[in-house]
């Protein structure tokens, strides 16, 4: 094979296979399964192809499993023949941290090319996926080694993950597995000599018999969506489907974009850790990902937001979580140096964890770059007060009864307001009060942002100069926005207990009455997660619902946002089946939710 000219090394055999890239011309998606990521560049060479294809589908989603995953070194030392690789490992690269089991979203092009890096066993890999493939890439290290088929269980599930007509390309090893792929539905073709240690099995996923009713599951086909809310949660699901062909009106009660609590005028996005790794911290790990993701594309450094990291202060002096050994856990977190811990002002010794994926951010930046996204226009000062389903379309309306917006599909985002759209839902109000002043003097602020008890964020810019910002308040079923004293009083509380020192300099400016109040509310469910999907998982029709992001709107928009588009398209989930349900309305109502289409 040539060892360039602009034939990357998988014009190669898999996607020949598969009929790769004719299959896809002209498709809106398409979703390829590898189950052996190896060194990457089955992935890297479909991206390339996808690049050079005018008539490439719009969204590419490539997923892959790796039951041990390779370095970034690895990758790059494999594709050392093929120079028009190198350009898209740079970007991967960019993205490739903090790999520890599970499943990892990465994002290229503007959010056209989706790639799901799923860390672990096979098997497990396959049964938490939740998609139907177009193409499959099969390959396992036990096929090299002579060890036989892979487990028959496996290839069960992975006809699970395919549709009719999905084409399937994988290497025979050491032979058997042609015909074990046809128990399980697939019509294969020998591609090669047989006697080829490299032999390759060609075919497509037609069973004789009929599959269950998942199997047929039709693309949708993108038309006109409303999304009732302009926050952070109703932003990213506008964007997400908006990437993905759908005209989407999003109409807000509110002055302005933002006017809530995103209107926050910084906030902290940094993920959680736990002694036992609950599922919280795993949720906020796919969470900060996917909004550094967007964030990097769409915000300007040093004025929106400052990747920094941030430094955690254990007040309690407490042991830090348990962390898994290696590279990979320490992207997240890990004990904080001694300067780092001088920098921050805390005494020697002090117990502290450095989290380097972590940033301050303004949310009404990240609301105004996803509204901005082709596709997406706003309203304001509009308030919807019901919502009527006509045959096929809903209808948002207002007090008077008179139409607002018509569509298809409809995203209720309006934070404590959604219970007044949606029967049955209970929400929680929680109010919230931060503290913030301008720089009017020369101070020892640390270089970065600390969290612990409270927060402290040392240096935000706004139109009347940089300005420190600190706490803040947790009220539950309190929605008062006045702001009041005594809330400044306790985060001045919080901050003698997370820099001490720091407070002793600041004592003035609160005693003087310089600092100056923030207040919000937020919305929050029983449980403190988001409630994201279906309003009805039994029968969806076009209503789906994204809020409850409590005080951690920034973790979760982004990531709850390309969770709903997903869903509704049926594409691989931006995170493990598993947490994805912990996430689904129909959690509350303990029934396990099936798929859920935009128009059934």
């Amino acid at each position: 094979m040539a060892s360039d000219g602009g034939s990357a090394p998988a014009r190669h055999r898999f996607m020949d296979g598969c009929t790769l890239p004719a299959a896809w011309a002209g498709q809106p998606q398409w979703r390829i399964l590898e189950t052996c990521f190896g060194s990457g560049l089955n992935f890297l060479t479909a991206w390339r192809a996808w690049n050079d294809d005018a008539r490439r589908p719009r969204i590419l989603h490539f997923v892959a499993i790796a039951e041990t995953p390779c370095t970034i070194d690895d990758i790059l030392l494999s594709a050392q023949p093929w120079p028009t690789l190198q350009p898209l490992i740079r970007l991967l690269a960019a993205e490739w941290y903090g790999v520890l089991p599970g499943v990892h979203r990465m994002v290229f092009e503007q959010g056209h090319v989706l790639f799901t890096l799923c860390v672990g066993d096979t098997a497990k890999m396959l049964r938490q996926l939740d998609f139907h493939a177009d193409s499959v890439f099969l390959d396992h290290p036990a096929l090299h080694d002579g060890a036989g088929a892979v487990d028959p269980g496996a290839l069960k599930t992975l006809a699970r993950r395919c549709r009719r007509g999905t084409g399937i390309a994988a290497f025979a090893g050491s032979g058997g597995l042609g015909a074990a792929l046809q128990r399980h539905g697939f019509a294969m073709q020998e591609r090669d000599q047989p006697a080829s240690p490299s032999a390759l099995v060609c075919g497509q996923f037609a069973p004789a018999w009929q599959p269950r009713a998942g199997h047929a599951w039709e693309p949708v086909v993108p038309g006109d969506c409303i999304v009732v809310g302009a926050g952070l949660a109703g932003a990213a699901a506008a964007a997400s489907l908006a990437r993905r062909g759908w005209t989407v009106q999003v109409l807000d009660a509110g002055a302005a974009p933002a006017s809530g609590a995103s209107g926050l005028p910084a906030g902290l996005l940094v993920p959680h850790s736990s002694p036992d790794d609950n599922l919280l911290s795993r949720l906020s790990r796919d969470g900060v990902r996917a909004t550094l993701q967007q964030s990097h594309a769409l915000l300007q450094s040093g004025l929106d937001w400052e990747p920094g990291g941030v430094l955690e202060h254990r007040i309690d002096g407490a042991p830090g979580p348990r962390q898994p050994a290696g590279d990979a856990a320490a992207a997240w977190s890990r004990p904080a140096t001694c300067e780092q811990i001088r920098l921050a002002g805390l005494a020697a010794g002090a117990a502290a964890d450095w989290h380097e994926k972590a940033a301050w951010i303004r949310p009404a930046a990240l609301v105004q770059a996803w509204l901005a996204t082709p596709g997406v226009t706003s309203q304001n000062s509009v308030e919807v007060a019901a919502l009527s389903r006509q045959g096929a379309t809903w209808h948002a309306l207002d007090a008077s009864g008179r139409l607002l917006a018509q569509a298809e599909l409809v995203i209720v985002a309006a934070a404590l307001a959604s219970q007044e759209l949606i029967d049955g839902l209970t929400l929680q109000a929680v109010r919230g009060q931060i503290t913030w002043a301008l720089h009017d003097s020369p101070l020892p602020l640390p270089p970065f942002p600390v969290n612990g008890d409270g927060s402290f964020i040392p240096s935000v810019p706004t139109a009347l100069g940089p300005a420190w910002l600190c706490g803040a308040s947790f009220d539950r079923s309190d929605a008062g926005l006045a702001p009041r004293a005594a809330d400044q009083q306790a985060n001045f509380d919080r901050l003698q207990r997370l820099l001490p020192a720091l407070a002793a300099q600041l004592a003035p400016v609160f005693s003087s009455g310089k600092a100056q109040a923030w207040s919000g509310i937020r919305c929050a469910s029983t449980d403190r997660r988001p409630l994201v999907g279906p309003v009805d998982e039994q029968s969806p029709k076009g209503l789906w619902l994204s809020t409850a992001m409590g005080s951690r709107g920034l973790t979760f928009a982004a990531l709850c946002g390309e969770l709903i588009a997903a869903r509704v398209h049926g594409e691989p989930l931006p995170l493990a089946r598993n947490l994805a349900r912990a996430l689904y309305p129909a959690r509350r109502k303990n029934r396990p939710p099936e798929r859920a289409d935009a128009g059934a």
